[in-house]
């Protein structure tokens, strides 16, 4: 009895781990680390799970490529834990369709299967005889009855996980951004803008003055105000048509705190959520009712997310990032709630194709670029910026923070000038300024205590 014993039990572990599939081989971790996803041909595809359409399922893999893999080519392991993944988003997000199980019994393997047993049964009478082996013999049935177990449990383990065709894996590409896709976005605010595009980027030019009104609600103030910008010509802000997943995406937590890191479709840019000094601009008081205040050369730009683009722009973007994705508001592109953001503050849409989203808390726009971007050498982290963009040209020396001060006010006077009006305590002081066609500016800075002090400015 114990020669046998030893003797099925050997004989199934044979048959089990030469047949059987060993499991799932998810690794949890990012970076270098992917899970490594097994098809039914014995083929391993390295990657970490992204999102499914119910047919696919959608992997990143080095270097950023997004690879696409059939659910049914999955071995059953695997299948399983990528309905794991898929239920996990559905928690968050919207339904999806459920899945049609690849575990369904296949009476041809099965047919095989007994075929190749009965031979290997015949093999084992030869044996039992041979060795004399008397238990069995006088206890065939129940050794037929266990032996055709051993048939039912493997081949059931085996059918629709091996054999077969299997679709290969695909590379998803990004497709290039076309022109008109890119000139939509922009047009609801031309002629205030112009567009123009070569073969490797889409071009904007802009005045660096919004269609809304600024500054009301900073209650931590530079004492900078908003003038015209040359972000026209060869200084024009430019987006890249081709973009390309970065191998390790520059965060902005520790980098970009110079410059912009997106262009809003308005022609406002937008600059990384923190300050130079590495503070949240929202959060500091810093930010206007539209997230966006002046910098060093009274150049306005946002550090929030533009929602409020979107009450005019739709279901379009509300802006483009510098390495060429897009990013949109709350909703994504076909009108649905927008679904969980990675680390960069983005997601492959049902497109295929990565974009952003703005939100209302941090990093707000952008939490690392996705894409591939070029550094000015000459700026060192974490006040480096992104090359190429357009540049400000300071008409006056910069000013200092002003304790206490609170803007209330700020309306147009004629067509190029503004009154900014603001409190300290109780107390109201302005900033009146105008530039005209030679673009020599004129500031009247009026004190809480009613001094005013008048200085001409040449660009």
């Amino acid at each position: 009895m114990k020669q046998l014993t030893i003797f099925l039990f050997a004989f199934i572990f044979i048959v089990r781990t030469t047949s059987g599939h060993v499991g799932g081989h998810y690794h949890s971790g990012d970076g270098t680390v992917f899970n490594s996803w097994t098809l039914k041909n014995g083929q391993h595809v390295l990657g970490n799970f992204m999102y499914s359409n119910g047919r696919q399922i959608f992997v990143e893999a080095n270097e950023g490529k997004i690879i696409a893999i059939q659910m049914d080519d999955l071995m059953p392991a695997d299948k399983k834990l990528a309905a794991f993944k898929i239920s996990q988003l559905e928690k968050i997000n919207r339904p999806y369709e459920p899945l049609v199980s690849s575990n369904i019994f296949d009476l041809k393997k099965f047919i095989w299967w007994v075929i190749g047993f009965t031979i290997v049964l015949a093999f084992l009478s030869l044996l039992v005889n041979y060795f004399r082996i008397e238990y069995v013999k006088q206890n065939r049935y129940q050794f037929l009855v266990a032996y055709a177990s051993v048939i039912l449990i493997v081949a059931c383990s085996k059918s629709g996980t091996s054999g077969g065709t299997v679709t290969q894996p695909t590379i998803i590409t990004i497709p290039k951004t076309t022109t008109t896709f890119l000139d939509s976005a922009f047009a609801a605010f031309k002629p205030a803008l112009s567009t123009r595009y070569d073969a490797t980027y889409f071009y904007i030019a802009s005045s660096g003055i919004p269609n809304h009104n600024m500054m009301i609600g900073i209650t931590n103030w530079q004492q900078q105000v908003p003038i015209s910008q040359p972000y026209t010509d060869a200084n024009s802000w430019s987006i890249p048509l081709q973009p390309e997943y970065a191998t390790t995406p520059l965060s902005t937590k520790t980098n970009l705190m110079k410059g912009a890191v997106a262009i809003a479709v308005n022609g406002i840019p937008i600059f990384n959520a923190l300050n130079n000094r590495g503070e949240d601009s929202y959060l500091i008081g810093e930010l206007d009712n539209w997230g966006g205040h002046c910098g060093k050369g009274d150049d306005y730009h946002y550090h929030a997310a533009p929602m409020h683009l979107s009450t005019i722009n739709g279901l379009k973007p509300i802006a483009f990032a510098l390495d060429g994705f897009a990013v949109y508001g709350a909703k994504e592109p076909d009108g649905t709630n927008m679904t969980a953001l990675d680390t960069c503050h983005g997601h492959v849409g049902t497109s295929g194709v990565y974009h952003y989203h703005g939100t209302q808390d941090y990093p707000y726009v952008v939490g690392a670029m996705k894409g591939k971007v070029i550094l000015d050498p000459s700026t060192p982290a974490p006040e480096n910026q992104i090359l190429p963009q357009a540049f400000t040209k300071p008409v006056r020396p910069a000013t200092n923070p002003l304790k206490g001060a609170y803007i209330t006010d700020f309306a147009a006077v004629g067509s190029n000038g503004y009154l900014l009006t603001y409190k300290v305590g109780t107390k109201t002081g302005y900033v009146k300024y105008s530039w005209d066609a030679s673009n020599k500016y004129t500031y009247i800075l009026t004190d809480t205590l009613g001094n005013a002090v008048s200085t001409t400015y040449q660009r």
